[in-house]
Order: structure tokens, then sequence, then C-alpha cells
């Protein structure tokens, strides 16, 4: 028997491309002799972050549609034809035995051809609220799987599978003040930490909001780790050279994620669903400031989900430069509130996810021998 074949498509942010190379490292690790080709969008972070990871890829020219600034959308329809064309060669080279779409731009013009040609396809909806793309493409893919309760609003109550959403590797057991992770980052013995992460793209209101507040962070007993991304980080450094406090660590980009959190005793973060999903792992006591700027609001979505289940504070982006830090060094103080959120967001964790996808694609890959 020819080895499987596979193409994962999709990306656009960390929080599509890491569930994305989780689902390829899941696949290798049952199908060792596998074929596995990541299709994504050019000039998006997949392209760079695919490639370090092991995997190829190959870029569409897709790219999205502006709801709020028509006039952005002049190319959208040259460059979606041009993707289906590039897809569709892509796929027929390549010929998959199941593709498998994870959501971004280029996920669409992948498993609108996979589907076309009668190729089985996954989709991983991340979210508690499906974007459009996955919405219409739902209808004949062959599995859904999915990470939030009441998903048939959206989906054909027949092809959903709750699997949860997959996290990177590293993050399942995490050991709180862990002697490496209190030295990595050089926190004091007994200090509280707060632990900021806007994620590449999101960050620019977190990163207003603790600028805001650099004189009350200054006189408060908790050490901030401060991730601000990289479009943000070179200003933002030059502003704190002027006065900066001596409780704040401004860094780029955290490269060891698994000692962060084990150092964090609240993290402040965006609601994107691959952000949550480790908050959920590592049973993380979070503030959720959901991006506005995302389709179809989803974030807030995300946020509410678990504010409702008492497992997260939500604060509104509108309301973040004012109200989220003096909000976060209250709660800091509230152990009780702090336990709570812990226990109840650690509830919510999935840590099965990558191997319960693979199994869901394993098993598409089993009707597929059965019937041949």
């Amino acid at each position: 028997m020819s080895s499987n074949r596979f193409i994962v498509s999709g990306g656009g942010t960390g929080g599509h491309i890491f569930p994305a190379l989780s689902i390829a490292d899941g696949l290798r690790s049952r199908f060792p002799d596998c074929e596995i080709l990541f299709v994504g969008a050019e000039g998006k972070m997949e392209m760079e972050k695919v490639p370090a990871a092991g995997y190829s890829i190959v870029g569409l020219p897709v790219a999205g549609f502006h709801r709020g600034e028509i006039w952005r959308n002049l190319t959208f329809i040259p460059k979606l034809i041009s993707s289906m064309l590039k897809a569709r060669k892509v796929v027929k080279e390549f010929n998959p035995d199941v593709v498998i779409g994870v959501g971004g731009y280029a996920s669409g013009p992948v498993l609108r051809i996979a589907e076309s040609l009668g190729i089985s396809t996954v989709l991983q909806e991340q979210n508690s609220f499906a974007g459009v793309t996955n919405k219409i493409l739902g209808k004949k893919a062959n599995k859904i799987c999915v990470a939030y309760d009441n998903m048939e609003r959206f989906f054909p109550a027949e092809k959903i599978v709750f699997t949860g959403n997959p996290i990177r590797q590293g993050l399942i057991s995490i050991v709180p003040k862990s002697h490496e992770a209190m030295e990595y980052f050089d926190i004091r013995s007994g200090s509280k930490v707060i632990l900021i992460i806007g994620g590449s793209l999101g960050a620019r209101v977190l990163n207003q909001s603790v600028l805001a507040n650099l004189e009350l962070i200054s006189h408060s007993d908790v050490q901030i780790i401060w991730q601000t991304g990289k479009y943000y980080f070179q200003d933002i450094q030059a502003q704190m050279e002027l006065n900066p406090p001596s409780n704040v660590r401004v860094v780029e980009f955290i490269a060891r994620m698994d000692l962060a959190y084990s150092v964090a005793d609240l993290v402040i973060s965006r609601a994107g669903a691959g952000s949550i999903s480790e908050l959920c792992a590592v049973g993380a006591a979070s503030i959720l400031v959901p991006s506005p700027n995302v389709s179809e609001d989803h974030q807030t979505f995300n946020a509410r989900s678990l504010e409702e289940k008492g497992a997260a504070v939500m604060i509104k982006d509108s309301l973040a430069v004012e109200e989220l830090i003096p909000a976060a060094l209250d709660l800091l103080r509230n152990d009780e509130k702090c336990l709570s959120l812990s226990k109840n967001i650690k509830t919510l964790a999935t840590p099965n996810a990558t191997n319960d996808i693979v199994d869901v694609i394993a098993s598409l890959l089993k009707g597929k021998y059965d019937r041949n």
C-alpha cells in the first residue's frame, strides 16, 4: 500500500498555524511514512513558520474580503480566481487522501477543490462562532472537528465531532513556579506575576493599556512579563528606556511559553481560540480582551462562553486602556477568585485533541480503503 498523503490548509495567524502543525505532527506520529503538504496564503506567517517546523508549503495569492472598506476588494476576485486555479493544480498533482482545513484565507479554495474532486475533507473549527467560509465548506465536508458545544447552529449535526483544539507541545504538564521557569524570567521568590500576551497582530490595545498605567504598575509589588509583538517592540522599548519600571520585563516574543505559563499567576490575553485552548490546558486564571478586528466578532463569543462558565474575566476592547490593568491588579489580590477561575478553566481543557482529530482522519482513510 502506498503511503498516505495529506494536505493541511489554512493559516494567517498563530491561532491557525499552531493547531495545524500539531495536527501534522499527530499524523506523522500515527502514519510515519505519510506525506504532508501545507497550503497557505502568500505573505502570511505560515510561509515562514511551517518550513521552520520541517514541512513543505505552497502559497496561494488569496486575500480576505474587507467588509468595512469595500474599495480594498478591487483585487479580491482576481486573487480568488487565481487561487482556485492554483489550488486545483496543487490538489491534482499531490493527490491527497484527505484534506484538512484549519481556517484562514487559503483553506477555502483548497477544500472547495478537494470537495469537487471527491476527496475526503475535514474541517477543524476552532471558535465558538463559525466563520462564513467554514459554514459554506461544512455543507460538503465529511467531518467537522469542533471545540465548543452547540455547533449544530452552524454545521450538520451528524458531521460534528467534539475534539477540542490542538495546542503546542509541552503545555500539557506545566509545573507551577518551576525552578527553571523562575530562573529563566528572573522572577523573585514569592512574587506574583502577570503575563501579558497579545499575539503577533492583536497586541496594540493591550500595549496601550500597559503604557497608560505604568505609574500604577511601578507602585505595585507585582512582576509583569509583557510580550509586545514584533510590530510594536522597538517603539515600546524606546519609550520604556525613558522611565522603565523595574518590575516590568518587556519582550518581543516568548519562545518558551511553557515557562511563561509556569510563572504566571494571572494571564492577560486576546480571546483567539488557540490562546484559549492553551489557557485551558494550563489552568490559567485569565482576563480576556476580545479583539474587535476579527471576522464575525468570534473572539467576543469565545470570551463570553468562558465568562458564563466562571472560567475567565472578560473586558471589552474599548474599555481596556482605562480598566484592564487596575482590574488585573485587583484580581491578583483576590486569591479565592483566581483559584476559582483556574479550576473552572481547567475543566474545559481537551488534552487529547490532536489524537482525537487524527482518529477522525484515520476513520476516513479506513472508509476509503474499505471502498477500494
